[in-house]
């Protein structure tokens, strides 16, 4: 079992209607896939080094970038708990089992770098992307200028969720290096709650006699 999220996440699943309170984290921990699955994305802690070091125990030569996770487990354990000291980290966990771990590190420097794994069993559901607006609603919470990445030039599905979240190319050199400013609209809008995200679940209509029509929402403007 991975440890207690309770703290981290709210009793319902309908967060629709939340409008967020100045306890809650950056971003929202609730978080429904594409397929309809329920996850929580929350802080990792020390305590889950050894369910990510299982997590990576699957990830083979395709689901490998810039050479992590390392191969030998030895080393995935030691890249492990050097994220876990030096930087800002988040997992995805959906029934008790960790599928998704993202970062930006250093935590202290003023443009630190992200990184972001998931499973193969999960990808292609949304998860990659929602670990990459937690990093972005962190780093902005805490003063970071911006955020860079390095990504294979062939890597279009990657390329594709960091250029959804606002990064931009910044130099091509071998690699691409990208870079999302944190002065930019996209390290507000990450931290909005669901219900100025997303919209109410149901349209709002007026019962006033003779209106006749829906009221205008925020989520339409």
């Amino acid at each position: 079992m991975t440890p207690d999220t309770a703290s981290a996440a709210c009793d319902g699943w309908d967060g629709s209607e939340c409008e967020g309170t100045p306890h809650c984290p950056p971003r929202c921990p609730r978080f429904v896939d594409k397929e309809g699955a329920r996850w929580t994305i929350r802080p990792a802690t020390d305590a889950d080094e050894p369910f990510l070091a299982e997590m990576y125990e699957d990830f083979g030569r395709p689901h490998r970038a810039q050479g992590l996770p390392p191969v030998s487990r030895r080393r995935r354990v030691d890249w492990i708990q050097s994220m876990l000291s030096e930087g800002n980290n988040v997992v995805a966990e959906r029934n008790g089992e960790l599928f998704g771990h993202a970062m930006y590190t250093p935590t202290d420097a003023d443009t630190p770098e992200l990184a972001v794994f998931v499973h193969p069993d999960a990808q292609d559901r949304g998860v990659g992307t929602e670990l990459c607006r937690h990093v972005i609603a962190n780093a902005a919470a805490a003063g970071r200028d911006g955020i860079e990445l390095h990504v294979e030039t062939g890597n279009r599905p990657a390329r594709s969720v960091y250029r959804t979240v606002g990064f931009e190319v910044v130099e091509r050199r071998g690699d691409l290096r990208m870079r999302v400013d944190l002065d930019q609209p996209i390290a507000t809008e990450v931290r909005w709650p669901p219900l100025a995200r997303e919209g109410p679940a149901e349209p709002a209509v007026d019962p006033s006699p003779g209106d006749g029509g829906a009221s205008r929402s925020p989520a339409d403007d």
